[in-house]
C-alpha cells in the first residue's frame, strides 16, 4: 500500500488548543503567511508543507468578470455582477453579506455547479468549466444541506463513498485505508461507528467534509458550514476549517457568522446585487467601511443597496494588492499537463460496479431504519386484510343462487369487481408510497454524488432494484392475503392456478405504479408537494380502472384512464376471472356494453400486461430524463 501523503492531522487536544487562537488573531496588516505562523506557534503544530507555501504569491482559483441573472416576475434580477477575485493557496476565505447577496450563488459558480452567465474560472490556469469533469475531483463541494445517509454509520457511509468515487484499481484494502485516514485527520474515529443520525451538528458537518476529503481535493468549497450552531459549534467548526488549510488546502465558505474571522486569511464581502464590496484582510475590513462592527456594515448595504460598492473597493489599495498583485498559472503547457494528469486519475469505477455499491447501500440504509422496515412489513398486509373486509361469499364466479329474470343484478356477483378494485387500491398505493419521497428527499445527496462521476442511468436503475424487489414482495403479499380463500377459476389464462395469476398481476401493478411514484419524486423540487400528488395518483388510479364508474365508454375519459397502470392490471385481473360474464353490466339498459380490457381472450390478457408493463418501462426512461433537471448545470450534457 502506497504511504500516505504529507497530511496534517487535527486531534482533540489540537483542537482545543485553538480556542486560544482568537487571543492570537493577527494585529491590522500582518500577512497572512505570519498570521499562520502564529497561530502554528501558539498552538504547538507544524506544518513544513504549509511553511513552504505560505509565502508564494500564486493562486489556485481566479474567477474573472462572473455575472449570473434569472428572470424574475418578467423582470431579469441581477445575482452576480462582475465579480472577480484569486483565491490564495493554502488560505481560509470567508464569504459574508446581506441575504440575497449571491453568496450561494458565487460558490456553486466557483465549483462549476452553476456556471456563471458570464466570465470563467480558472483553476491552476485551465478553465474549470470546459474541464469540468476532469478537474472536479480536485474541488470539494458541501453543501448547506446534509449530503448523508443518516440511517448509516460513519465509517459506512465514508466505505460506501469511497467505493463510488475510486476507480477499481483501487482495492477494499486501500479505500478503507483511505477511510480511516480521513477518520483521523477529522478526529472522528472514536464516533466512526455511530450511526449519523445520533451525532450532534457539528460533528455531522465534519463527517460531511470527510466526504469530500476522500478524493484529497485542493480546494473545499463550504455552504453555510456554521448555520444553526451554537457559538461554540461555531467555534470548533471554524478551528477544523482552520486545521484543513494549515494542513495545505485552500478552503472557502459562506457564512453569515461574523464571530470567529479572524481564523480567516481572506475575506470576501458581497453587497446587494452580487458585487464585491471589499477583498481582503479579515482584520482590514471594518476600517475599510469606516464602522465598527459588522452590523452597522450590514445596515449600511441594508440603507444604501444602489450604492456603487465595487467602484469604491477597485480604487482602493486593497483592490490593487489582493486582486491584481497575484499571479495566476498560465494557459500553456502547465494547464495542458494537469489536465492529462488528471485525466488518468479521475476514472470513475464502472457502471456495474457504482450500480452494484447502490444497491447495497439502499439496502442497507433500509435495513438500519427499524420504522421504515415495520411499515414495509405492516403496510401490505393492512392493504390486503382491508379486501378482506369485502365480503364476496361467491368469490370471482357465478352465484350458486340465481334470482328471478326481473332481478338482474341477483344473477351477477356484485362483490367481485368491488375486491378487484381494493387489490387494485393496495398495489397502486403501497407502491407510490414506497417511492414517490425517494428522489426528492436524496436530492442532494444525488447532485454531489453525480458531480463527482456518478452514473445517472445507474442510480435509477439501483432505486429501480431495490424498491422494486421491496415493492413486488409487498404486492404479491396483497394479492395473497386478499385472494386466498376465496372462490376463484380452476385454472387461469396463462397459468395453471388463477390464484398465481391474480397475485402476479397484483404485484406487477405494484412495481409499475412504484415507478410512477419515482417519476413523481424525480419532477418535484420539495418533498412537502408528494402527499398532496399520492393523494391525486391514487384517486385517478381508481377512477381508471372503470369498475368504480364506467369511464371506457366515455370520450377524452377513455383516453385518458389508458395512462394509469391499474387501468390495464384491472382488465388483466378482469380477463382471467372472465370478470365481464361474471358481474352486472355498466349500465342495466345497455347489458351489451362491455369493457373491452376485460374479454376473457389470452390475446387480450397479454395485451393488457404487455401495455402494464410497458408504462413502467416509459416511467423509467422518464426518471432518467427528469433526473437531468436537478443536476449541477456543468454535468447535464454527460
Amino acid at each position: 500500500m502506497r504511504a500516505a501523503p504529507e497530511r496534517f492531522h487535527v486531534s482533540d487536544s489540537m483542537i482545543a488548543a485553538w480556542g486560544t487562537v482568537a487571543e492570537t488573531a493577527p494585529a491590522n496588516g500582518e500577512p497572512p503567511e505570519e498570521a499562520r505562523a502564529s497561530r502554528l506557534q501558539s498552538t504547538g503544530l507544524q506544518s513544513t508543507k504549509g511553511a513552504d507555501q505560505a509565502g508564494s504569491n500564486t493562486v489556485c482559483l481566479t474567477a474573472r468578470s462572473l455575472q449570473t441573472s434569472i428572470r424574475q416576475y418578467g423582470r431579469r434580477k441581477t445575482l452576480l455582477d462582475d465579480v472577480t477575485l484569486s483565491l490564495p493557496r493554502n488560505s481560509l476565505i470567508a464569504v459574508i453579506g446581506p441575504s440575497g447577496a449571491g453568496k450561494t450563488t458565487l460558490l456553486r459558480a466557483l465549483t462549476g455547479y452553476q456556471p456563471a452567465d458570464k466570465g470563467n474560472v480558472l483553476y491552476e490556469g485551465c478553465d474549470l468549466y470546459r474541464h469540468f469533469g476532469v478537474l472536479r475531483r480536485q474541488i470539494g463541494f458541501v453543501p448547506q444541506d446534509d449530503i448523508l445517509h443518516t440511517q448509516l454509520t460513519v465509517r459506512t457511509a465514508l466505505r460506501y463513498a469511497a467505493r463510488l468515487r475510486f476507480a477499481k484499481d483501487h482495492d477494499d484494502a486501500a479505500r478503507d485505508a483511505r477511510v480511516e485516514e480521513v477518520l483521523s485527520e477529522l478526529s472522528l474515529t472514536h464516533r466512526s461507528d455511530t450511526q449519523i443520525a445520533s451525532l450532534s451538528g457539528g460533528q455531522r458537518k465534519r463527517v460531511s467534509v470527510a466526504l469530500e476529503l476522500l478524493t484529497k481535493p485542493s480546494l473545499l468549497f463550504l455552504d453555510e458550514p456554521t448555520s444553526g450552531l451554537d457559538p461554540g459549534l461555531d467555534r470548533q467548526v471554524m478551528q477544523m476549517l482552520r486545521g484543513l488549510v494549515d494542513g495545505g488546502r485552500t478552503v472557502v465558505l459562506t457564512t453569515h457568522s461574523v464571530a470567529n474571522l479572524e481564523l480567516c486569511d481572506r475575506l470576501l464581502v458581497l453587497a446587494p446585487g452580487g458585487r464585491t464590496a471589499y477583498f481582503g484582510l479579515p482584520s482590514e475590513a471594518l476600517e475599510f467601511f469606516g464602522k465598527k462592527d459588522w452590523a452597522d456594515v450590514f445596515q449600511e448595504f441594508e440603507l444604501s443597496p444602489n450604492r456603487f460598492w465595487a467602484d469604491g473597493y477597485r480604487k482602493s489599495e486593497h483592490y490593487r494588492r489582493h486582486i491584481t498583485g497575484l499571479t495566476s498559472e498560465t494557459f500553456g503547457e502547465a494547464g495542458s499537463r494537469l489536465v492529462r494528469k488528471q485525466k488518468s486519475a479521475t476514472a470513475s469505477p464502472s457502471w456495474f460496479a457504482q450500480l452494484a455499491t447502490l444497491v447495497r447501500r439502499h439496502f442497507s440504509v433500509i435495513a438500519a431504519d427499524r420504522g421504515y422496515v415495520i411499515l414495509t412489513v405492516c403496510l401490505p398486509l393492512l392493504m390486503g386484510l382491508l379486501s378482506r373486509a369485502v365480503p364476496a361469499p361467491d368469490g370471482f364466479l357465478i352465484p350458486s343462487q340465481q334470482g328471478s329474470d326481473q332481478d338482474l343484478y341477483s344473477s351477477f356477483n356484485v362483490d367481485a369487481s368491488r375486491v378487484v378494485v381494493m387489490l387494485a387500491v393496495g398495489a397502486c398505493l403501497t407502491g407510490m408510497a414506497n417511492s414517490i419521497r425517494e428522489l426528492v428527499q436524496e436530492r442532494m445527496i444525488y447532485q454531489r454524488e453525480r458531480a463527482t462521476g456518478l452514473s445517472r442511468s445507474a442510480y435509477a436503475t439501483s432505486k429501480i432494484i431495490v424498491l422494486g424487489l421491496v415493492t413486488a414482495l409487498q404486492g404479491l403479499s396483497i394479492g395473497v392475503l386478499g385472494l386466498i380463500g376465496r372462490r376463484l377459476p380452476e385454472t387461469g389464462l396463462v397459468f395453471p392456478s388463477a390464484l398465481l395469476e391474480m397475485t402476479l398481476i397484483i404485484g406487477l401493478l405494484s412495481v409499475t405504479s412504484m415507478v410512477i411514484g419515482l417519476v413523481i419524486s424525480a419532477l418535484v423540487r420539495t418533498a412537502e408537494k408528494t402527499m398532496p400528488l399520492l393523494t391525486m395518483a391514487t384517486l385517478f388510479q381508481i377512477m381508471a380502472t372503470s369498475a368504480v364508474f364506467p369511464m371506457f365508454n366515455q370520450v377524452g375519459l377513455a383516453q385518458l384512464s389508458w395512462l394509469a397502470p391499474s387501468r390495464w392490471a384491472v382488465g388483466a385481473l378482469a380477463a382471467t376471472v372472465d370478470l365481464s360474464r361474471v358481474s352486472p353490466p355498466a349500465e342495466a339498459k345497455n347489458p351489451k356494453m362491455r369493457d373491452t380490457l376485460w374479454r376473457h381472450d389470452l390475446a387480450q390478457w397479454i395485451t393488457d400486461i404487455g401495455i402494464l408493463a410497458a408504462i413502467g418501462l416509459i416511467g423509467f426512461f422518464l426518471v432518467i430524463k427528469f433526473l437531468r433537471r436537478h443536476e449541477p448545470a456543468v454535468m447535464r450534457k454527460h
